[in-house]
């Protein structure tokens, strides 16, 4: 099965680095790697010109094409004909050495998936429990596995907030659990919503879907959009077996006050896309949930090391709320 590794990269030289070394290791390698860099200098360019990696091939970017999904569809435009699988991963990741091979094994395992994502087994601690387990108010439970619920969720717990779907699925109301609450079982597990940064997909899918350019520069939730909407035509699945580590490189992120109006427009955005016409309940739920996240961010000002950002993320949050009712975003339903 031909398969091909596309990363985007903004910025991150040395991070690119190190995931590239990852996959040098790999016990099955890429057919092409595809370096698509937005970068405004040519730090990068020097790094991969320094140190030479198999099958790979350097894109750096013009304007126009600059951006997680311009990059995305701009490196799926230059994959090989032949590709079966295309792969991408964030440029601050960090495989382990059977990533791939575990990764492609899912498409024979089912032959029905549209995508496969891999699993990040550094950000989580979990621990194995019994079946009959009954988890505490502050603890988090799934398929034999308990991990810490962070506060937000244990708030939403109490308000009857929560989401009533299994992780990567969105409930009506959207604000669900993502893959990174499905624990390290080894199993493979149905999903609807993939992260794009450790995600891959049959190369057919794209003959009919890209990566929408709604979602600009960094991109917040271009994953759940594009998966949400293939997934309306078939099947996902999340291999935790599929192993990496993921770093949160600090530089490329944007400011603090531009993530917190993100987080909301382009949340409201992916709920409609999931959900274009929720009733009453499932309105009421999204805005309720919204606002009380923002004043989480707002509470933190006064508990978290980082005031100053905690602060800022909330004012976003709140100028993104209120631009809804004056200049709402514009979803497409169609692929």
């Amino acid at each position: 099965m031909k398969f091909s590794l596309i990363i985007c990269t903004y910025m991150r030289p040395e991070p690119l680095l190190k995931l590239l070394q990852s996959v040098q290791q790999q016990s099955l390698y890429p057919n092409e790697v595809l370096i698509v860099d937005g970068s405004l200098d040519n730090e990068t360019e020097l790094v991969l010109k320094d140190n030479q990696f198999n099958h790979l091939e350097y894109f750096l970017v013009e304007d126009q094409d600059r951006g997680l999904t311009k990059q995305r569809n701009f490196g799926i435009n230059k994959v090989n004909e032949t590709t079966e699988i295309v792969c991408f991963l964030d440029d601050d990741t960090v495989l382990e050495s059977d990533y791939f091979e575990n990764l492609l094994h899912t498409y024979n395992v089912f032959p029905q998936a549209l995508g496969v994502g891999g699993y990040i087994c550094n950000e989580t601690k979990w621990d194995k429990v019994p079946d009959n387990y009954t988890a505490k108010d502050n603890e988090f439970y799934f398929d034999g596995w308990k991990r810490k619920d962070g506060s937000r969720f244990i708030l939403r717990k109490k308000l009857k907030l929560d989401s009533n779907c299994p992780p990567g699925f969105s409930p009506l109301f959207s604000h669900g659990r993502s893959v990174g609450f499905l624990p390290p079982s080894e199993k493979t597990y149905e999903v609807e919503q993939l992260m794009g940064g450790v995600s891959s997909f049959r190369r057919s899918v794209f003959k009919d879907f890209s990566f929408s350019t709604y979602f600009e520069g960094y991109g917040l939730y271009e994953d759940a959009d594009f998966t949400l909407r293939l997934a309306k035509t078939g099947k996902l699945y999340l291999n935790t077996k599929a192993r990496l580590n993921h770093f949160h490189a600090a530089s490329g992120r944007p400011n603090q006050y531009k993530y917190g109006k993100m987080v909301v427009r382009n949340g409201w955005y992916v709920w409609k896309v999931k959900n274009p016409k929720p009733n009453l309940k499932a309105r009421i739920k999204w805005h309720s949930i919204t606002i009380l996240l923002t004043l989480i961010r707002f509470s933190n000002t006064l508990t978290s090391k980082n005031k100053k950002a905690s602060f800022t993320e909330a004012v976003g949050r709140t100028i993104g709320w209120w631009s809804l009712f004056f200049n709402k975003p514009k979803p497409k339903q169609n692929r």
